[in-house]
């Protein structure tokens, strides 16, 4: 949530005591709490948000936000032309979305429905956020490329009225090397852009002061876990992982809700701005244009009483009290949970779960625990659900299970390191491996025996089936080869072929591959001149191997016609001497 945006606040629609009771009106239902399960999949039901609920892995730390609530006029459904002569009277002000902030929102929703279909993220939801997080980029102050002209900077994270978060990016984000700040139009805090980060606009950089790369980022963010936000428990454990507030999530739904009756482009550096904050001490005035807050400074610790002369002076000096330690500040060490080997072959799910132990210095397990578990290397495996990262609550073991891992098709070891959220104490890493698709059998689909003459073409193409462990093996990488004997695998230069892309003969085929169903067709084969018994073996990744004969019978030699016997029986012989 930004401090201030630097320029001059513009009410949006006159905002009456009756408009106030019927906006609240149509955000009056309270929202589910949120609970991580241990498939890493946020649900629903539980307890309410409270202030005490761990800020460290939301997307902004749980800063403020903006309270405004949409005017009671609905939006124009079409796009208004021209400039409005008295937004303020109409609410096309607070309906407008600066050009290139809903270019940003929009290009982000085409993006995540080619790169997650099953959420059904709407541009209105990002909208909305933008609308609650920052004022739409401060009313659209930003440059061509969408870079924020103002730096958007939320206060201090430093537990005074706000969550405790220290700093994490040495400022390079924020520019405070004390605390973080949630930064940007979408208001995301150093440690949560440092892995949710995304490249929107196609320059090469994740930077959290541009409208596309932040939009991006909060679109895959809010499509986490699965979730589908057409439904109404889902869209509501996006916002609320978002911000975990149940009135912040009240407002971006009544945000959301007036977008999605309709809005329109205006230019940018003119849209309405926001004016009341969820940090204000007096929430229930009307907005009306603030200064800038003042930073928050901590009250000065008492000082002990000096002990009155003459008195005792081995009484002990009363100390200041001390803020109660969370079961965060409590951890001391991460231990491996118990995780057993990880391992498993390209587009399969890992049987094993990685397992992590949050402990005291007596060893103890600590619960309530948020610990991070992040994918690290070049590999496409992710969690379940799509993500690199999960955010794991410990249980009453102090034991967190990752969600279960899905291997991609790049083979090789990756990381995955478990760090507890808000602690700078040494993760504990977990070695897992994808190796390449195997089968272990291969059998032919035909019985047919395969066979023609020499310098034909085989009537039928080889077809064989691949499978592991009894079941289809798809995806296996298989290799041909038209060797010289069982007994010799080398590669035969005579016989059967091939023909390549260019109609030359070739011997061996590799990069074939197994369909979905394990199924494999080779190309068709030819015969040279010569006749012979010849094979075929088929091997691939897993030890399995097939030979396969092929017969290639003389060409027949024509025997000659009636006539042509009669015509050369006929024909004068070339010793025989003219009669006398």
């Amino acid at each position: 949530m930004a401090a201030h945006f630097g320029r001059r606040l513009r009410k949006g629609a006159t905002n009456t005591a009756v408009a106030a009771a019927v906006a609240a009106a149509l955000v009056a239902s309270q929202a589910p709490g949120v609970e991580t399960d241990d498939a890493g999949r946020q649900s629903t039901t539980g307890a309410q948000p409270s202030a005490d609920t761990p800020a460290g892995d939301g997307a902004t730390g749980n800063s403020p936000y903006y309270t405004d609530l949409p005017p009671l006029e609905s939006p124009s459904p079409a796009p208004t032309v021209g400039p409005v002569a008295d937004p303020t009277a109409t609410g096309d002000a607070a309906a407008g979305i600066p050009a290139t902030v809903l270019d940003a929102y929009k290009k982000a929703a085409a993006e995540l429905r080619e790169a997650k279909p099953g959420c059904n993220l709407p541009w209105e939801l990002l909208a909305a956020i933008g609308k609650v997080e920052s004022g739409q980029a401060g009313g659209g102050n930003v440059d061509a490329d969408g870079n924020t002209i103002t730096p958007i900077l939320g206060p201090a994270l430093n537990g005074n009225g706000f969550a405790h978060i220290s700093d994490s990016d040495n400022g390079a984000y924020d520019g405070d090397s004390t605390y973080d700040r949630a930064v940007g139009p979408m208001q995301f805090i150093p440690t949560t852009w440092a892995w949710a980060g995304r490249d929107g606009n196609g320059d090469g950089v994740k930077n959290p002061n541009n409208i596309y790369d932040a939009a991006l980022a909060a679109g895959h963010y809010l499509c986490r876990f699965g979730w589908d936000l057409s439904v109404e428990d889902d869209l509501h454990s996006a916002i609320l992982s978002y911000n975990h507030s149940t009135d912040y999530l009240n407002t971006v739904l009544s945000w959301l809700e007036y977008y999605r009756k309709g809005t329109h482009e205006i230019p940018d550096g003119t849209g309405a701005l926001p004016a009341n904050r969820s940090d204000d001490p007096d929430r229930s005035k009307p907005a009306t244009q603030k200064p800038s807050p003042k930073p928050r400074t901590d009250p000065p610790s008492p000082k002990p009483p000096t002990p009155p002369s003459g008195g005792d002076a081995g009484s002990p000096t009363p100390q200041p009290p001390t803020a109660p330690q969370t079961p965060t500040d409590t951890v001391d060490h991460l231990e491996d949970g118990g995780t057993a080997q990880l391992t498993t072959m390209a587009g399969d799910a890992f049987a094993e779960r990685v397992s992590t132990r949050a402990e005291g210095k007596d060893g103890k397990g600590v619960a309530k625990v948020r610990v991070r578990f992040t994918i690290v290397g070049d590999t496409d495996a992710t969690f379940a659900g799509g993500e690199k990262v999960a955010t794991i609550v410990t249980g009453t073991a102090g034991v967190a299970v990752a969600p279960a891992l899905q291997a991609g098709e790049k083979t090789g070891a990756f990381t995955v390191r478990a760090t507890v959220v808000g602690r700078s104490i040494p993760g504990v890493d977990y070695t897992a491996t994808v190796t390449a698709r195997a089968a272990d059998a291969l059998a032919r689909t035909s019985d047919t025996v395969l066979s023609c003459t020499a310098g034909g073409e085989f009537a039928e193409q080889v077809g064989v089936r691949a499978t592991y462990q009894g079941a289809a093996a798809d995806g296996v990488a298989v290799t041909a080869t038209l060797i010289k004997s069982v007994l010799d695998p080398t590669e035969n230069d005579k016989g059967p072929y091939f023909k390549d892309a260019n109609g030359q003969p070739v011997r061996t085929l590799s990069g074939l591959t197994t369909d979905a169903n394990g199924l494999l067709t080779l190309p068709e084969l030819y015969a040279d001149g010569t006749a012979g018994t010849y094979m075929l073996r088929l091997t691939t990744e897993g030890g399995a191997t097939l030979n396969v004969p092929l017969n290639v019978t003389a060409a027949e030699t024509p025997s000659p016609t009636p006539s042509e016997t009669t015509d050369a029986s006929a024909s004068p012989s070339a010793s025989a001497s003219p009669s006398a």
